[in-house]
């Protein structure tokens, strides 16, 4: 993107935050308009009426488990105007991975143009912090299966719905640089030989990389713990020019090969970074030493891994990527100097029609944690009648069939940009744990392994990766956390991390549980190293993008195979005796 057209597109935006109310009302009419003879619209009795106050009034707040049996339609091949006035032709796959199964939610021309101008959005503000010159991307991007639904759809990821699309493609050439990878690595048939090969790629055009890129943070640390056990592999390749045996695919292999010729001294040098890096602090801008910084989405479940992430970027900046989900966009960073934690999103006004339900937490519970409160909810309120301050849960209305539906998030209001909220991420609002009075959620899962990891972080250990589940096949029922640890260490230190994990839940009801044993005590099961990628193949192996997977935080007792994965594989086990029972 060009200094000028960098400029425009904030231009623009600078343009329409001025005025969120009028430009709110236009996107709400338009996909009113465009929907009208929507059979979920009719059902209501909007009767083609495009003003705020009567959808309001007509159409209720959804979930996904509201608009399933019109979704199931549609993926049964019913091509009448069901959720949309034009039939819907592509489905997406959530990345929702926790009782098992992801759900299909409707994909189509408009979130593709609401997607391109997010993107647009946030790199040209990242540019203008961060100006590329001409090079190119380390993009750990992965596709997935496409597949067709009983009636004829075509379902797979977001993200694959996104980069097989030829708009996309040409609207992200004008506006990023360009991958390293061909497209066949992209869309290669095995994960680790597309990995590799993203590797390699990245290293092959070394001093050309002016970022690193993945749909998740996950993806990027998942990626340089592989570089600390393959780096030598790497080295050989571009030594001699031969791709490994290793790479099977047809397609990857004519496609690689095709960049791939012996570079003794580029291997030497990657070679000798590699050897000289004692714990591989920093990795990322000793290798690719024009790297402007390193971006992906960083918040939510996703914090978890920005410590090793961290560690891998050394002095590189850390950008989280925009804020929406698998439903539709919301909101683009335009605050790219922000570190992820302090991360905000402006709502871009035209992408759709945004409401907020207010929280409001109980009396008694002001200074709990926003994860783990009941919260009283209000009437639904506008994007420009939010306060400073104040946490909501966003509602949205999309031109892809969705109208006022849930997303289940929490966030707060760090501000205005002119007129639009720019919005915090603080949680996801579901339950994952919970026995009885208990109520904790992944943020509270994740604030207590950050605990008792510190009890590791003296042994030098880290944490690779965690879950948990409810066992309920005992009286009384009792919270197990599974860690994949990066090395071993004592008996009496895992004692002490089960014993620091289950003080750290600071829920009320789950303390006053553990202290009269309604709630049994906490177990903390050790996995065997690599559990987690046996996870991640699972998911794989049913459809699911690698640049769109989570680790699923909570496994509910439908997802069998995943229960089968991790009891599997458990090599050491420990009870909490921090409440003496």
């Amino acid at each position: 993107m060009t200094v000028s057209c960098v400029e425009t597109v904030i231009e623009q935006f600078e343009e329409m935050t001025k005025d969120c109310k009028r430009v709110q009302r236009e996107s709400l009419r338009k996909i009113l308009e465009e929907n009208a003879d929507a059979e979920y619209l009719r059902n209501f009795g909007l009767e083609g009426r495009t003003d705020e106050e009567s959808f309001k009034k007509c159409v209720p707040l959804c979930t996904h488990q509201d608009v399933e049996p019109y979704i199931q339609r549609i993926t049964d091949g019913d091509g009448s105007a069901i959720l949309t006035g034009e039939p819907i032709t592509s489905l997406s796959l959530s990345s929702g991975t926790t009782q098992g199964k992801p759900k299909f939610i409707p994909f189509n021309d408009e979130l593709l143009e609401s997607t391109i101008q997010i993107y647009r959005t946030s790199y040209a503000f990242r540019s203008r912090e961060y100006p590329i010159s001409n090079g190119k991307a380390l993009q750990f991007l992965y596709g997935s299966k496409q597949t067709l639904t009983k009636g004829g759809i075509i379902a797979t990821t977001a993200t694959t719905n996104l980069f097989r699309n030829s708009r996309f493609k040409s609207a992200m050439k004008d506006i990023q640089a360009q991958s390293c990878s061909p497209d066949a690595v992209i869309f290669g048939s095995d994960f680790n030989q597309s990995l590799y090969c993203h590797l390699l790629c990245g290293l092959i055009y070394s001093n050309e990389v002016q970022f690193v890129f993945s749909t998740f943070a996950h993806s990027i640390v998942h990626a340089f713990r592989t570089l600390e056990q393959i780096w030598e592999d790497l080295c050989t390749d571009i030594r001699d020019g031969v791709l490994s045996e290793r790479i099977t695919d047809p397609s990857i292999r004519q496609a690689v090969s095709k960049v791939l010729y012996p570079n003794p001294e580029l291997a030497d040098r990657i070679y000798n970074t590699c050897v000289g890096s004692s714990n591989w602090y920093g990795i990322i801008p000793q290798l690719w030493p024009n790297a402007k910084y390193v971006s992906g989405i960083m918040t939510g479940s996703m914090e978890p891994y920005l410590k090793k992430l961290r560690h891998y970027t050394g002095h590189l900046p850390l950008m989280s990527a925009d804020y929406g989900s698998s439903e539709g966009w919301i909101g683009a960073n335009v605050n790219p100097s922000l570190p992820p934690e302090e991360a905000t999103f402006a709502v871009l006004p035209n992408i759709g029609y945004f409401e907020f339900i207010p929280l409001e937490r109980p009396i008694g519970q002001e200074l709990e944690n926003s994860a783990s409160v009941h919260y009283i909810e209000s009437e639904p309120v506008g994007m420009t009648e939010v306060e400073v301050g104040k946490i909501y849960e966003p509602v949205l209305t999309n031109g892809a069939g969705l109208y006022r539906y849930r997303l289940g998030d929490v966030v707060q209001i760090a501000g205005f940009h002119n007129s639009t909220p720019e919005l915090k991420f603080i949680c996801r609002r579901s339950l994952l744990l919970t026995i009885n009075i208990d109520k904790n959620t992944e943020k509270d899962l994740q604030l207590s392994v950050e605990e008792a990891s510190k009890l590791l972080a003296e042994e030098k250990v880290e944490i690779v990766d965690f879950t948990s589940l409810v066992d309920r096949s005992t009286d009384p029922g009792y919270y197990v956390i599974f860690w994949e640890l990066s090395s071993d260490t004592t008996d009496e230190v895992l004692g002490n991390c089960a014993n620091c994990l289950d003080l750290a839940f600071k829920d009320a009801g789950y303390m006053g549980s553990r202290k009269v044993n309604a709630i049994g005590p906490l177990e903390l099961r050790v996995l065997r190293k690599g559990t987690f990628h046996k996870i991640l193949d699972h998911f794989l192996g049913m459809g699911a993008a690698v640049s769109q997977f989570k680790t699923p935080r909570f496994v509910g007792p439908s997802n069998h195979k995943v229960l089968q994965i991790l009891n599997r594989n458990v090599v050491r086990s420990y009870y909490s005796t921090a409440y003496g029972n």
